[in-house]
């Protein structure tokens, strides 16, 4: 026989029949908030103090409350700490605890609100799960400069459209994605700002009447200030909105790094060796190795994705202010938190343990006349307008392929039939390292700007990684 729940005393006074069982398992949220539970502590032990300063509890029920509000925390922390199943929500679970323990143990709740309290649980939680987030990118990125530096001068088949294009430093493909993530690092750190804001002493919506200083909350939590409306406060989840949204663009860089490790290991490219403790079998076929971490990590990026739609979703129609449709905001809040850090680790993993095929990389760039794009240039700086070039070096290309022959097999007198511009150094011009050497523009695949690229970065990171100086 099933326990019936117990009267609810967050608004037991209202209600002469205690709630249906059933629509209070629906409404409960216990099972999913409770990662919040050392955000609500911290967001209690800082109310404690604003309570006492004024004078709504005494010095000796803040010390017995403060006492055992740390007792909880210990015991959440070592994962000892009952939660109370008929309990609604992370909040009453703790407050009931001392409401159990102390007679005064309500006067806790004073001059607060639920609304503003899962905001501020909310808002300390992200700015935890930012750091942690951003953390994770910089390792990820200090692995991709590590192979980078490795393959400095490993040349490899540039591609637009997936068709070979002009001849890269595999360094400089690697470093790509280091600009990626690094404009993620960027996004999760300005919406810091917006997080990190404190709503509690706006109570239910309209703030209270209790002489609660709410910068001092703020100060105590390390916020950078207070939110300004407090309708605004209990009713916002941009914050929760734009944390999601960026998960999701780094998620979509991911999924970019994994297909490439997709299709790379495939034989069709065979440009990368992936590390068997990243890879699996198949149960029917004994040859196979199968990129499935890769292809998780691509898989994945649908489910943060949907997590966007999610809240979006949620918030889309409701009236200011609070609404219980809110409560719907932590499943997709902590998932996304939970898919992109296990996406970001398995993706440096992966990336630090594979091998890369120098030779098949070099010879794919002497296939699809990567180089066709030199002769267009090659004829641009003799003079020939270069919408000119390109039409030559597109009937070379043309012939090439009727003959099957590459554009170093042609003749010099066979060059010269399209053009007399045609030298014998066009030649030295169609090695695949000279293409690379012979590019000018900061930022470029050419052996000097890759270097100088590896060393930026090199220099950001030992700067990141220096203790911040004393004031």
């Amino acid at each position: 026989m099933s326990k019936k729940p117990k009267q609810n005393y967050a608004w037991s006074g209202r209600f002469t029949n205690k709630m249906n069982e059933q629509a209070f398992e629906f409404s409960k949220s216990i099972d999913i908030d409770k990662k919040l539970a050392v955000f609500d502590i911290e967001g209690s032990l800082a109310h404690l103090k604003s309570l006492l300063k004024a004078g709504i509890i005494s010095k000796e029920e803040e010390k017995s409350l403060r006492n055992e509000l740390e007792n909880i925390k210990g015991k959440i922390r070592d994962n000892s700490f009952q939660f109370d199943e008929f309990e609604e929500d992370v909040h009453m679970a703790i407050e009931s605890v001392l409401r159990k323990k102390f007679s005064f143990g309500g006067k806790i709740h004073t001059g607060r609100s639920r609304n503003d309290q899962v905001a501020l649980d909310e808002r300390l939680y992200l700015k935890d799960a930012t750091q942690k987030i951003i953390t994770e990118i910089q390792k990820l990125n200090r692995n991709l400069l590590k192979r980078a530096e490795e393959h400095k001068t490993t040349i490899m088949p540039g591609y637009t459209h997936l068709q070979r294009a002009q001849p890269v430093l595999l360094a400089h493909h690697l470093l790509a994605y280091i600009n990626m993530f690094n404009r993620d690092i960027q996004r999760f750190e300005d919406a810091k700002d917006r997080i990190n804001i404190s709503p509690l002493g706006s109570a239910a919506l309209a703030g209270t009447p209790f002489n609660l200083d709410r910068h001092e909350v703020a100060k105590i939590l390390d916020f950078s200030g207070i939110t300004l409306n407090s309708i605004d406060s209990v009713s916002d989840r941009d914050y929760v909105i734009e944390f999601i949204s960026n998960c999701s663009i780094t998620m979509m860089h991911l999924s970019r790094l994994a297909e490439e490790f997709v299709l790379w290991s495939s034989h069709e490219f065979s440009f990368i060796e992936i590390s068997d403790e990243f890879a699996s079998g198949s149960s029917i076929m004994p040859q196979k190795k199968n990129p499935d971490m890769a292809e998780l990590v691509r898989g994945k990026v649908g489910r943060v994705y949907g997590n966007l739609i999610n809240i979006l979703t949620i918030m889309k129609a409701l009236p200011l202010s609070y609404n219980r449709d809110m409560q719907e905001d932590k499943t997709p809040l902590f998932d996304s938190f939970d898919t992109l850090t296990a996406c970001i680790r398995i993706s440096s993993m992966m990336l630090a343990n594979c091998v890369f095929n120098k030779e098949k990389l070099l010879e794919a760039t002497k296939r699809g006349f990567c180089n066709a794009t030199e002769i267009a240039d090659y004829l641009a700086e003799k003079g020939i307008p270069f919408r000119k070039a390109h039409e030559i070096c597109g009937k070379i290309v043309a012939y090439c392929v009727s003959k099957n022959v590459t554009l170093e097999e042609l003749s010099m007198e066979k060059y010269q039939e399209f053009s007399e511009k045609f030298e014998k150094n066009i030649f030295s011009r169609l090695n695949p390292s000279s293409s690379i050497q012979l590019k000018k523009t900061k930022g470029s695949t050419s052996f000097k700007e890759v270097l100088n690229q590896i060393n930026y970065w090199k220099r950001k990171f030992r700067k990141a990684d220096e203790p911040p100086r004393k004031p």
